[in-house]
């Protein structure tokens, strides 16, 4: 019996390395994950390191006073005077990228809610603040009274300690994600392949004529998928460490910051990739196993890859804490654990949960489907 289950390992494994589209999902979409994370990298530094020349061309309908005039030259603002029509329609053609008008003592801003505007709205607001100021303690100098002690009648100093860097956070987060739809992925076509295509061929029919127990020949199949999912997510984890490294060194915002993950966060990381794809296999063989046709067990797996994917990005959005209940939760309790692991909390009670939910699953889906594979009702009606 163990030579059976041994060869159809075997027949299986063979027949999925032979095949190009297995082998492109199985190592090609890993390679998304190093874009993600250089990309992802980039885009952040270049919003953080926006040089002010990019949104410093703010219009004035009025003329400004002198001392209005020193705060935008400390403020290196490139001051276009002009009348409102002409700045409205300087704005339109975006050669400003603000435009601000003047009633008696009412200042107007004016721009649309992009992020260039977002930036020249947060320099007039210090333009706006430091006038403000100046036109205050004129105030109550002309009145005889000592400004300091009005304006500066409290200091606030501020010391916060940055507990993590929310772009390493992010980033890390992310490329997890990005490792589970590249093993939901990889996974999805070698079991469409092993069961409904295996029945769409005839070959499934030839298959059940020898002696082999359908547990043998399921366990084989799940065992193989399992495999591409596994190596597709050490392909992917290795692939997201170097790409870390890379950024790392590459990128200012990640100063001071060591997005290498430690041995055991890696060692664990590993266990929960290697639990996911025993678990994404046997559900990808469940659903693929039920179809009638390569094409509608494509169809019926395509949520499946949203499923995998959406629950642990939310948690991620609205920052859900790991907790022994969702331990327990599939899909999700893989995207908390990757998270507590690393941020370098390591809770072997989480972990201990997680495997043994996703056992009890793999044991359930797995035993429906031996029960179909004995029903000939069941895989060859029309």
């Amino acid at each position: 019996m163990k030579n059976n289950l041994w060869n159809m390992l075997k027949k299986e494994t063979r027949e999925m390395f032979r095949d190009k589209k297995s082998l492109s999902m199985m190592l090609i979409i890993p390679i998304m994950i190093p874009l993600l994370v250089i990309g992802m990298s980039a885009l952040f530094e270049s919003q953080i390191n926006k040089s002010v020349e990019e949104y410093n061309k703010i219009g004035f309908s009025y003329e400004l006073s002198e001392v209005e005039k020193e705060i935008a030259k400390e403020l290196q603002i490139d001051v276009v005077t002009k009348e409102k029509a002409e700045l409205e329609q300087a704005y339109k053609e975006k050669s400003i990228d603000l435009y601000i008008t003047k009633e008696g003592n009412k200042y107007v801003v004016h721009g649309d809610d992009n992020e260039t505007t977002s930036y020249a709205t947060s320099l007039t607001d210090h333009f706006f603040a430091s006038y403000k100021e100046y036109l205050q303690e004129e105030y109550l100098k002309e009145h005889n009274m000592n400004a300091d002690n009005v304006i500066s009648i409290i200091t606030v100093d501020k010391d916060i300690k940055e507990v993590e860097n929310f772009y390493a956070n992010y980033i890390i987060n992310y490329a997890f994600l990005f490792i589970i739809m590249a093993i939901t992925v990889s996974a999805t076509y070698p079991a469409t392949d092993a069961t409904a295509g295996e029945k769409e061929r005839g070959t499934l029919e030839t298959l059940l004529t020898f002696p082999i127990r359908s547990k043998d020949i399921i366990i084989g199949k799940f065992l193989s998928v399992s495999l591409s999912s596994i190596i597709t997510g050490a392909v992917s984890l290795l692939l997201t460490i170097i790409s870390l490294m890379i950024a790392g060194n590459m990128f200012k915002i990640y100063d001071g910051i060591n997005l290498m993950l430690p041995i055991e966060s890696i060692v664990f990381a590993t266990l929960v990739i290697i639990a996911y794809s025993f678990l994404i296999s046997g559900l990808c063989i469940a659903i693929a196993s039920r179809s009638k046709s390569f094409k509608e067990a494509q169809s019926a797996l395509t949520p499946l890859t949203f499923i995998s994917f959406f629950p642990g990005m939310i948690a991620f959005m609205i920052k859900i804490e790991s907790s022994t209940l969702l331990s327990l939760v599939p899909f999700l309790n893989f995207t908390l654990l990757f998270t507590d692991i690393t941020a370098g909390t390591i809770n072997y009670l989480h972990i201990l949960l997680m495997l043994i939910s996703t056992i009890a699953i793999i044991t359930i889906v797995l035993g429906i489907i031996i029960k179909q594979y004995k029903s000939e009702q069941v895989l060859f009606s029309n």
